[in-house]
């Protein structure tokens, strides 16, 4: 083992939302801060956000194994590289609403209410929005919260055939809304994410270092395990130590659950921090199912996703638990719903049997109908002789349903001469494959109460001075919409704790 040379004030596992975000909100401090990445860059090439080349092609699995309660291997869609998976999100940024953040009745139970509220979070989504260089639209979404500022730039437009069919959803009495995206308004690298955003500007600062490939494999403690002293990693193929006053886990929520966990030392037998037995618990990711429209008008099949419905975000006068979120897909995506969804693709293929993908593709307008997971201790993650096992099964499933069903109802009365609508069976119920690990949240939830949570409002561990975490292992509850601009925000509302407590 060799052990470094440099002494840092603050180390960062991990490049995404979370932890590049951090990084660059820190490098103006002047102090010593160590990123370390399990992954390379990504070449520009290799950049896609398009559900064709994640899901059909594979190409962004991890190159690991992963097991089910059964025992059953599986390869985990996620990408390490710097910058995380928001390499090959969306880039829709959305703001959780107010109401989100408390204690919300559903059908199938509770979503708990959080100990930071709007409130607390809405300066830093401004901030976020700026950072990432957000395009979006205010005052048509009907649960739209409380902004102090507008978006800092317009709206995407939408492809004319999509406007055609916004028309057509809001004379249903719907209020569909532009969605809010992240542009970096570059014409080599157009998407934001948090290498363009976070990771690159951070690297301009010569008290900033990132090393790759550097997987982390334990954080090492004091001898009276009271606080967090170094980091283990493994730096090509050669392992490391890295002392660092300030330790930040930014890993995914799966991943920094199975760090703390493996961290296990005589003071914390069973993982750091989890003396409340809830690291790795309440494991959630957004419920999705996708609904195809194959429509009599031909598009060009490469239009971007522009289009938000929250109309039955909080229920409907036939239901009165909240339903969910309601986005398309953009152009580019069509071909993976069809790959994906064997039903769906032999129903299509049957009613229309000269028709290829590509045809199909560019007479379809593809839609994601995204519900809230209610947190549950059995849906978790654990380590087991050096393995990672996940459980997860989705509830909240009637929710889901009648989201998905009251939306293809609405696209039925948009457009009547459509061939099909359909509920695409690549997510039966709205769960999703095990193997997709998109929207992962809630696996070191924060609370008042270190029995029943792992991290303070602060996201620093409630067992460990100096260790925290700020990717989306913090959330407590889900919501609807993907959790991707909360835990940017969330990122640098706890760099200014952080600023404050290194000066």
């Amino acid at each position: 083992m060799i052990l470094d040379d440099q002494h840092y004030d603050v180390i960062i596992v991990g490049t995404g939302a979370g932890g590049g975000t951090l990084a660059r909100k820190l490098a103006p401090s002047g102090k010593r801060i160590l990123l370390l990445e399990r992954g390379d860059a990504m070449p520009l090439e290799e950049q896609n956000i398009s559900d064709v080349d994640i899901f059909q092609k594979q190409r962004y699995h991890a190159p690991e194994q992963w097991y089910d309660e059964a025992g059953e291997p599986f390869t985990p869609q996620t990408k390490y590289t710097v910058g995380g998976n928001t390499k090959i999100y969306g880039a829709a940024l959305q703001r959780m609403r107010e109401k989100d953040f408390e204690t919300v009745s559903h059908q199938d139970g509770i979503s708990p209410e959080w100990c930071l509220k709007y409130a607390d979070l809405e300066p830093y989504y401004t901030e976020a929005e700026a950072l990432y260089q957000v395009h979006g639209q205010s005052g048509v979404d009907p649960t739209e919260p409380f902004r102090s500022a507008d978006y800092p730039y317009p709206a995407v437009n939408h492809d004319p055939v999509i406007e055609q069919v916004v028309d057509g959803i809001a004379k249903q009495g719907c209020h569909p809304y532009k969605l809010p995206m992240s542009l970096s308004l570059r014409e080599d690298d157009p998407t934001g994410d948090a290498e363009v955003f976070g990771v690159s500007p951070a690297l301009d600062f010569a008290n900033v270092t990132l090393k790759t490939p550097a997987k982390v494999t334990a954080i090492l403690t004091n001898p009276a395990g009271t606080a967090a002293r170094a980091v283990q990693a493994t730096v090509n193929g050669q392992i490391y130590l890295f002392m660092g006053d300030v330790i930040v886990l930014a890993c995914g929520a799966v991943n920094s659950a199975v760090l703390l966990l493996q961290s296990a030392n005589e003071k914390h037998p069973n993982g750091l921090a989890n003396g409340s037995d809830q690291v790795g618990r309440n494991l959630m990711k957004v419920q999705m199912s996708s609904i195809v429209e194959v429509t009599a008008q031909p598009n060009s099949g490469k239009f971007p996703r522009s289009v938000g419905v929250n109309d039955y975000y909080w229920g409907d006068s036939q239901f009165e638990y909240p339903m969910g979120h309601i986005q398309n897909m953009g152009g580019v995506l069509q071909d993976a719903i069809f790959a994906e969804s064997p039903p769906v693709l032999s129903l299509v293929t049957k009613l229309m049997p000269n028709f290829g993908l590509k045809q199909l593709a560019t007479r379809s307008v593809a839609w994601w109908a995204m519900t809230e997971v209610l947190p549950d201790p059995k849906n978790r993650v654990t380590v087991k002789d050096g393995k990672i096992y996940v459980a997860f099964t989705a509830n909240n499933a009637e929710a889901h349903d009648r989201l998905v069903y009251r939306w293809l109802d609405v696209l039925k009365s948009v457009e009547k001469d459509s061939s099909l609508f359909s509920r695409s069976g690549m997510h039966p119920r709205g769960q999703a494959p095990l193997s997709v690990v998109a929207n992962q949240c809630g696996t070191c939830r924060m609370g008042t109460d270190p029995t029943t949570s792992v991290l303070d409002v602060n996201c620093r561990t409630h067992e460990l001075d100096n260790l925290y975490v700020v990717d989306s292992s913090f959330f407590p509850s889900s919501s609807s919409v993907g959790p991707a601009l909360t835990v940017i925000a969330n990122a640098l509302r706890v760099g200014d704790h952080l600023l404050e407590r290194l000066r």
